[in-house]
């Protein structure tokens, strides 16, 4: 069964809080799906979602590396892609997209949409959308685990 849970955040930190608490429920073999336009906070999630994984390493966006890994002592690694410039299968391979997708790392994948043939329907969704400056609407979609991120306000 699908959950699909929808907050409002108005500032990056209010972003990166809620982040942190999907962080806190992923583990190993989760492929994170973003979805939105340029600008709305991708890799901002993924600061947030990175703390909550306990990772404290600097997140910055994969735009030119189009992949940037995340490792903690002893932690599960946080993989994060950027599909911007890549437009199917094909292209997917020269990423190392397949070297990662083993089970034993958690993946995010911007511009997941360009890939979306090649991941089956089994991962979390997060999509974002600008309200404004700083307001963000962040729809989270995954199994039932996800269903406690809608017990809190954030701010």
């Amino acid at each position: 069964m699908k959950t699909v849970i929808t907050v409002v955040t108005r500032s990056a930190a209010e972003t990166i809080e809620f982040a942190k608490r999907l962080g806190k429920l992923v583990r190993a073999g989760d492929i994170i799906c973003y979805r939105g336009g340029l600008g709305v906070g991708k890799t901002t999630f993924t600061r947030g979602l990175a703390i909550g994984m306990g990772l404290d390493d600097d997140v910055f966006s994969p735009t030119f590396t189009l992949v940037n890994e995340y490792t903690g002592r002893g932690k599960t690694s946080l993989i994060h892609f950027d599909m911007y410039r890549i437009s199917g299968g094909r292209d997917l391979e020269t990423t190392g997209f397949y070297d990662y997708d083993n089970g034993e790392n958690v993946l995010t994948v911007e511009w997941s949409e360009n890939i979306a043939d090649e991941l089956d329907g089994d991962v979390i969704t997060v999509t974002l959308v600008r309200i404004d400056d700083n307001t963000r609407e962040i729809s989270v979609e995954g199994d039932e685990r996800l269903a406690v991120l809608g017990d809190r306000n954030i701010g």
